[in-house]
């Protein structure tokens, strides 16, 4: 597919020696910011990672592309090996995109490759790209915030740098200051941060959403509880990438479906908060 940015508009010149960490988003190509697509155009590398879209390198014909991708239980580069290739590349005069999906920014670990590429003196660009945690829970039809569910969203990862669980969260904390949680990467670890939740005192019956390979043609959507939640992704054979969602603007799915209504199916349950009849009108 030919596409080209619209005119009028002053693009930034990708100059040689440069690194641009650029947000793919979540997977559905159409999600790529302008920006992004301008990158893609003109970069001489493209060092991408497990979750970026072929179709996506598509984009970028005239470029060399590096997979550099990272993912849990399988063989992967280490970082500080990615960060220093992204060096190595713009020391020999290259435009390097450096494509990671989602926000780079956002539990990407892009502030740590921007950091090792300013300490080696690399002048870079920063394309931020559309969250999973917002764009993949969109494409499942739950809000992540909705006036009359939620004043306020946290975004945790399932786990650290040493692949286990965060150890320096304060789950007790995150449970009783945050309406709705959104959990990126949390699928390996997702019985402890269930108990986690609970001895925090959130609800059993709480409703939960687990959306893999979100925004994609492969895209998976689970609805089901926090007392249940561990149990029924096991029977339904769910696999990562997952974006998990907690609380109750799941509920909101039920109405805002917005694939199931495109093909014809009719929403479940048009006040799934039941609220009575007129508070939509008079909130």
């Amino acid at each position: 597919m030919e596409l080209s940015a619209p005119p009028g508009h002053d693009w930034p010149t990708f100059d040689a020696g440069w690194v641009w960490l650029c947000g793919a988003g979540p997977g559905d190509p159409g999600l790529l910011t302008l920006h992004a697509l301008n990158a893609l155009r003109q970069a001489d590398v493209v060092v991408y990672d497990a979750l970026v879209q072929e179709a996506i390198l598509d984009w970028a014909p005239q470029a060399e592309h590096i997979y550099a991708g990272k993912r849990g239980g399988k063989p992967s580069p280490l970082q500080r090996d990615i960060s220093l290739r992204l060096v190595q590349l713009a020391r020999e005069g290259k435009r390097v995109l450096r494509l990671k999906g989602g926000d780079p920014f956002v539990f990407g670990r892009g502030g740590e490759e921007a950091q090792t590429l300013v300490q080696h003196d690399i002048p870079i660009r920063i394309i931020p790209g559309i969250s999973a945690g917002i764009g993949g829970l969109a494409y499942a039809g739950i809000p992540v915030t909705h006036r009359d569910v939620n004043q306020s969203v946290t975004f945790v990862t399932g786990h650290d740098q040493s692949g286990n669980t965060p150890s320096s969260l304060d789950w007790q904390a995150i449970s009783k200051g945050s309406q709705v949680l959104v959990i990126y990467m949390g699928m390996k670890h997702i019985a402890q941060i269930r108990e986690h939740l609970l001895a925090a005192g959130r609800s059993p019956s709480e409703p939960c959403a687990v959306v893999t390979t979100a925004t994609t043609e492969h895209q998976q959507v689970l609805e089901t509880t926090l007392e249940t939640i561990v149990d029924d992704i096991a029977q339904a054979n769910l696999a990562p990438p997952a974006i998990i969602c907690i609380g109750q603007a799941v509920l909101m799915r039920q109405v805002l479906d917005w694939q199931s209504l495109a093909a014809g199916n009719p929403a479940r349950n048009l006040d799934p908060l039941g609220r009575d009849s007129g508070d939509a009108e008079s909130a």
